[in-house]
């Protein structure tokens, strides 16, 4: 094993593994494809492995659609809630799918993306989300068409829908639900396409999530309608595959021990700061001795969590970050030029590579 400064990101195979396989059960079982939602894991050392599980990759820019043609290959679908005249000249050139937002962004550029497959997101009104902020159909919401008369007039434009209705939904009923509501609102519309999407958001890989039933929901809503059904799982393909491990620096005492370590969550897990949640801790374990755990910048509120650890935490001490994959280095910033974690992966044969460090001249060169 190198020798690994923290911080950094710990990507294991053999946890990615669990992921891959259970995309490609799904595949085989339901006929449904599943292309990687680039916006929640964009870190394509890991493609390799990935593509041979997966189809394809679907993007939220240009540069998302530039990054899955060049790194990960096969199908890429590419969306994005809006598009300039000339990122849609340029997205011609690496997507096989382009879809769009809206149905005025569809007619303005229609003519432009002659000879590909095109679609159209949907919004169909309902959703599944704990979090107002990810909540694809909330209030005013410009995510996806909302109108009927729209869709019905432009059908023959587009080749598919892309319904993306979901975050963290892991239960299997509700999507069951959401699939029949789904099916008989559009059944007219649904009967004129070749695909449809299902956008991302569903957590078939969390542990006991009834597969066969989500993959006979799956093949039955493809037959119904004579489509190719997409997925596109993000965190669903990742989790619980990658920690961000760290030191302590520091314990500082202010009513309560108050453990400093060399990363933080404005940088380095900004979603987690965001949405108000905490990460779990993977090392130590869970115990007594009760610590909570801060981040490095000078924001206030950069706080990993309180949390009831085996051991006490001293300087010097390692702090592992479980969960640590989706929505993490694709967000990664240079708040307060601390350094960047750097990406490492421990390969399927267990040898841990560092694939990628990051220094000073990165830190300058994303500025000007």
């Amino acid at each position: 094993m190198p020798q690994l400064c923290t911080p950094y990101y710990l990507i294991d195979e053999t946890r990615l593994l669990k992921n891959l396989e259970i995309i490609q059960l799904i595949r085989k079982q339901s006929g449904a494809k599943s292309v990687l939602a680039l916006k929640c894991f964009s870190t394509w050392c890991m493609f390799d492995l990935m593509r041979q599980y997966m189809d394809g990759t679907t993007s939220s820019s240009l540069f998302e659609a530039r990054l899955g043609r060049e790194k990960f290959g096969k199908e890429v679908h590419a969306y994005s809630v809006v598009y300039s005249a000339e990122e849609i000249d340029a997205v011609c050139e690496f997507a096989d799918k382009v879809i769009f937002n809206s149905v005025s962004q569809l007619l303005l550029f229609h003519n432009r993306v002659r000879g590909l497959r095109v679609g159209l997101r949907v919004n169909p009104g309902i959703s599944y989300s704990h979090f107002d902020l990810a909540d694809p159909a909330r209030r005013y919401s410009r995510l996806g068409e909302c109108s009927e008369q729209e869709l019905q007039a432009s059908a023959d434009l587009i080749s598919g829908i892309m319904f993306h209705f979901n975050c963290e939904n892991d239960d299997v009923e509700n999507i069951a639900a959401a699939i029949d509501q789904i099916s008989n609102k559009y059944a007219s519309l649904l009967e004129k396409m070749e695909w449809i999407s299902l956008g991302g958001g569903i957590y078939f890989t969390k542990d006991g999530y009834p597969l066969e039933k989500f993959c006979d929901i799956l093949k039955k809503f493809g037959e119904r309608f004579g489509v190719q059904v997409y997925l596109e799982p993000g965190e669903a393909a990742i989790t619980c595959s990658t920690e961000l491990v760290t030191t302590v620096l520091d314990v500082v005492h202010n009513e309560v021990d108050i453990a400093i370590v060399d990363a933080s969550v404005e940088a380095h897990l900004l979603d987690h700061l965001i949405y108000r949640t905490h990460p779990r801790i993977s090392s130590p374990g869970s115990g007594l001795h009760r610590i909570m755990i801060a981040g490095r910048s000078c924001l206030a509120g950069d706080v990993f969590g309180s949390y009831e650890l085996e051991t006490r935490l001293k300087v010097g001490d390692e702090v592992r970050i479980a969960d640590a994959a989706g929505y993490t280095m694709v967000k990664k910033n240079w708040f307060n030029g601390l350094p960047m974690p750097s990406i490492a992966v421990r390969r399927l044969n267990g040898n841990v590579d560092l694939v990628r460090s990051f220094g000073y001249e990165d830190f300058t060169g994303s500025l000007s």
